[in-house]
């Protein structure tokens, strides 16, 4: 049991199951389940801390023993994980139902604090439990690592703990959470900024050997200076990675302790131009524009965007902050976890990348739900029409994610790999001459 098989098919799942519900609510006014802060913070909370943390941990579980150069974890550990994650959705899910009947047993103003602790403390228990997990499984691998070049996962996944923990310890005192989802939202995007330099290494090269090998004559044999001439090379580069990092943690940190404040708006508009500037690694021509290239550098621009409209928003902009939000959460995050499924996904359960045209159907529909979703925030437009639209857009994408590769990711191997290693071709097919 590779981590990514059952995380990635909990992913694709949870955004169709948790979207479903939500366009439900919005469209039908249908109950969604009771929790603290309503149904506004079940909706985020679930993107965020349910379909993100599942997504990162089929990531990492998969990604760190590569980079490190150790063993698969056990299944034993991934399955661990996997019902710590489902046991904490349902004891969310579960925790307004249970507050309301201790609070009916206790009655009373210190009886409905008791009742909280009582009705929330299994969710707190069970995510806090599974993002402290999670980190404890990966950490000794990065830290052992010699070169420790990978450690941006470690304090990625620490952060993403502290917030998980936060947004419990406000439920708990009775505070409004939401803070900490939009501090989870700030994590997610610098761990979408680490692992998409990791995956894109080996996707611009793959796009660029491939644009040489289309412009080298069939008779030549020794032809790799030249093609080096002919064609940029392709780096993604600390300094810009490290600065777009920074930004966004900066812009995270001032969000939570100045909401609203112009400072933040500065911040925004800074974090956005440190986006626009790792843009510029991927500018390496025509090989940009091939499919999986250009669906990782769309995921940079939605960063970006996202960004760019909360700092405007913040700054006096005729647009509410909720338009940024979510070219974040629907555009950046949930386009970099297509990408991943797509990419990591087919690839460690030992198939090519896939090249049916659902994929560019999938990705066109994020990026549509997040531009709805975003104009949803600007004055003047039918808010709740465009809502419904971008909820439609995103189940159309992880529905066909969750056809496409569900299958795969509880099948054999094909082949002929072994464990979670990556896809490796058939004798017969790299005999054949290009």
């Amino acid at each position: 049991m590779c981590g990514f098989r059952p995380f990635f098919l909990l992913t694709a799942l949870h955004a169709v199951l948790v979207l479903l519900a939500w366009g439900g609510f919005l469209g039908f006014g249908l109950a969604l389940p009771a929790v603290a802060g309503g149904p506004f913070v079940w909706h985020a909370h679930e993107l965020m801390f349910g379909f993100g943390l599942a997504a990162v941990a089929g990531f990492v579980l998969t990604a760190v023993p590569e980079f490190t150069a150790t063993p698969a974890f056990a299944p034993r550990v991934v399955l661990r994980l996997v019902l710590l994650w489902l046991a904490a959705r349902a004891a969310f899910w579960l925790s307004g139902g249970l507050a309301a009947v201790a609070e009916s047993w206790l009655g009373g103003e210190e009886g409905q604090a008791v009742a909280r602790w009582i009705g929330h403390l299994p969710a707190a228990l069970l995510e806090i439990g599974f993002a402290c997990a999670l980190l404890a499984a990966v950490a000794p691998r990065l830290w052992r690592d010699p070169e420790r070049r990978h450690l941006g996962f470690q304090w990625g996944l620490a952060a993403m703990a502290m917030a998980v923990a936060g947004f419990h310890l406000d439920v708990l005192r009775g505070e409004y959470p939401m803070r900490w989802v939009l501090v989870g939202l700030g994590v997610m995007m610098t761990l979408v900024v680490v692992a998409m330099s990791r995956i894109s290494m080996r996707v611009m090269h793959d796009a660029l050997d491939a644009a040489r090998a289309r412009r080298l004559p069939a008779h030549t044999l020794r032809r790799d200076e030249e093609a080096e001439l002919e064609l940029p090379s392709y780096r993604a580069r600390p300094p810009r990675r490290n600065l777009a990092i920074a930004a966004i943690a900066v812009h995270t940190v001032a969000e939570y302790l100045l909401p609203g404040s112009p400072i933040t708006g500065w911040l925004g508009l800074g974090a956005a131009a440190a986006v626009f500037n790792l843009l510029n690694d991927w500018h390496v021509g025509r090989a940009l524009f091939t499919r999986w290239a250009f669906l990782l550098y769309a995921v940079y621009w939605l960063l970006a965007l996202g960004y760019l409209l909360l700092g405007l928003a913040r700054l006096g902009a005729p647009l509410a902050p909720s338009a940024g939000t979510h070219l974040l959460a629907i555009g950046a995050m949930g386009l970099s976890i297509l990408a991943v499924l797509c990419i990591a996904g087919r690839t460690h359960a030992g198939y090519p990348l896939d090249e049916r045209p659902w994929v560019g159907a999938a990705a066109v529909s994020i990026v549509l739900a997040a531009l709805l979703r975003a104009a949803a925030g600007l004055p003047d437009m039918p808010a709740s029409a465009l809502q419904l639209l971008a909820t439609l857009a995103w189940i159309t994408a992880f529905a066909l994610a969750a056809w496409r590769l569900g299958v795969l990711f509880v099948a054999a191997r094909v082949d002929g790999g072994a464990g979670c290693e990556e896809y490796h071709a058939p004798r017969a097919a790299e005999a054949v001459p290009p």
